[in-house]
């Protein structure tokens, strides 16, 4: 902001030749306008934004740091309600984007598989041939990848070809 600005440097170089510097840039302000926003009291929604920004850090470090905009305006209405009442949505959103925190998001973790190269794959016994002439004459496996929270589980299926029915199984 352009008042931030010329506070920082107003010691070393004074106000109005600073103003004189800015104006012709886009970044242009009048001294009287500068003065009038330094006198200025603070809005009602800065207040208010004031008193949300340290109990959106409570809430935030109370949780962990995991609360995103959705689960901290809910944490923030139910709880705080008596003392704010509502609190929009988008304006928990923009307090946040302010302080710079959000919320940890899990991510969806793909098994990482071999590539199927001629040299590596094993011979097919069966030849794409599914079917048999009696149970039990041909069975084939699966392999399928679960993700869970705690990582991946990996359930084996034995299937027999002739009545399409698992014989065994096993998750490890």
């Amino acid at each position: 902001m352009i008042v931030d600005f010329i506070d920082e440097n107003k010691h070393e170089f004074g106000v109005e030749p600073i103003v004189r510097a800015l104006k012709g840039t886009a970044a242009r302000i009048a001294v009287s306008s500068y003065y009038a926003f330094k006198k200025r009291q603070p809005s009602a929604r800065a207040l208010r934004d004031r008193e949300l920004i340290v109990v959106i850090k409570d809430v935030y470090e109370a949780n962990y740091s995991c609360y995103g905009v959705r689960k901290m305006w809910k944490a923030i209405n139910r709880d705080y309600a008596d003392r704010f009442g509502n609190i929009a949505r988008c304006t928990v959103e923009r307090l946040m984007r302010r302080l710079g925190i959000d919320g940890i998001r899990r991510k969806r973790k793909r098994p990482k598989t071999a590539s199927a190269r001629a040299e590596e794959c094993p011979n097919d016994l069966v030849e794409r041939e599914f079917t048999a002439a009696g149970p039990n004459c041909l069975w084939v496996a699966d392999i399928t990848y679960v993700p869970t929270r705690s990582g991946w589980v990996y359930t084996t299926f034995i299937l027999d070809v002739f009545h399409r029915e698992i014989v065994g199984w096993q998750v490890t």
